[in-house]
């Protein structure tokens, strides 16, 4: 029998996941086959010549990109080509199985969650570190109900109230994130005008930032602000949301939201501009304990309740 490889035994281990993880499981897929096609000697181009494939569907394949994982058949057909060996195959066809599973957040329509959209949240779902910098709203893992609504009903005036408790209840759902045993450790730098910008008035601010504070003393979160007084911060002029995932050789990416799109960054010499930037931009900010501070100082000088 031969050697199980250390490859398919670290890809083994998110085989025993409950919560299915579709998003990492077709970027861990795509990675995986990338690699075996890369010992087995063979150029994109060759491979996917050699099973009748377009060259754009196996970059597709490769980059876990898209709503849906790739066909079995498919995948089967490379495996082959490559003479994988066979236990190896297995793990590779049981995860492309898994993700094939729905997330909870593919459950909702389409117009709540774009394809760019469904991808952030798989993503963050799978990811080991985020890195987010917010310069307008307290990002959304961190946000209260509440203030979710006072975002959406600014953002969406004319939005049904349906679709206005669908986008609460997806925003709330998202935050369950932070609860698990194994969560991401959340690193969020954000600009001290979202602490004075009043969104569902000083009651709702008043909530909001109490929940960052209680959230910030979490070990697996850290909240630094940026001051106002701070002139010449090194900080992006978009919303940035930095994740990597610690594991199997997957690259860092970031993410980049505008008004109806969004764009991920997966080359290394573009991501690496932006963790230097936040690394700055962290330097810059307060420290986490001044932070605390200045939470705590704006909620009651600011929002002081009656």
């Amino acid at each position: 029998m031969p050697a199980e490889s250390p490859r398919s035994s670290r890809l083994e281990t998110y085989l025993s996941r409950t919560e299915p993880a579709p998003t990492l499981l077709k970027m861990l897929v795509g990675v995986q086959l990338a690699g075996i096609r890369e010992d087995f000697g063979l150029s994109q181009d060759q491979a996917a010549r050699s099973v009748g494939f377009s060259a754009p569907k196996l970059s597709r394949i490769e980059s876990g990109k898209g709503r849906r994982a790739p066909a079995e058949p498919d995948v089967r057909a490379l495996l082959e080509l490559y003479k994988t060996d066979e236990h190896e195959a297995q793990v590779l066809l049981q995860l492309l199985r898994r993700a094939g599973e729905p997330g909870w957040w593919q459950r909702y329509d389409k117009r709540l969650m774009p394809e760019w959209f469904d991808r952030l949240i798989g993503l963050q779902e799978a990811a080991t570190t985020i890195r987010t910098f917010e310069i307008q709203y307290v990002p959304g893992l961190l946000q209260t109900a509440a203030y979710t609504r006072a975002v959406v009903e600014r953002g969406l005036p004319t939005a049904p109230a349906r679709e206005v408790e669908r986008r609460i209840e997806l925003r709330t759902r998202r935050r369950q994130l932070l609860e698990r045993e194994d969560a991401p450790h959340l690193w969020a730098i954000i600009d001290e005008s979202v602490l004075l910008r009043v969104l569902g008035g000083r009651e709702v601010m008043r909530e909001q930032l109490q929940h960052l504070v209680d959230m910030a003393q979490h070990p697996h979160v850290t909240v630094q602000i940026v001051p106002l007084d701070v002139t010449n911060a090194s900080a992006p002029a978009i919303p940035v949301t930095y994740l990597r995932f610690g594991t199997l050789d997957l690259p860092d990416i970031v993410y980049l939201e505008h008004i109806k799109s969004a764009a991920f960054l997966e080359d290394l010499d573009e991501t690496e501009e932006y963790r230097l930037a936040l690394d700055r931009l962290g330097d810059e900010a307060l420290s986490p304990r001044e932070s605390l501070e200045r939470l705590r100082d704006t909620m009651e000088q600011r929002y002081f309740a009656p």
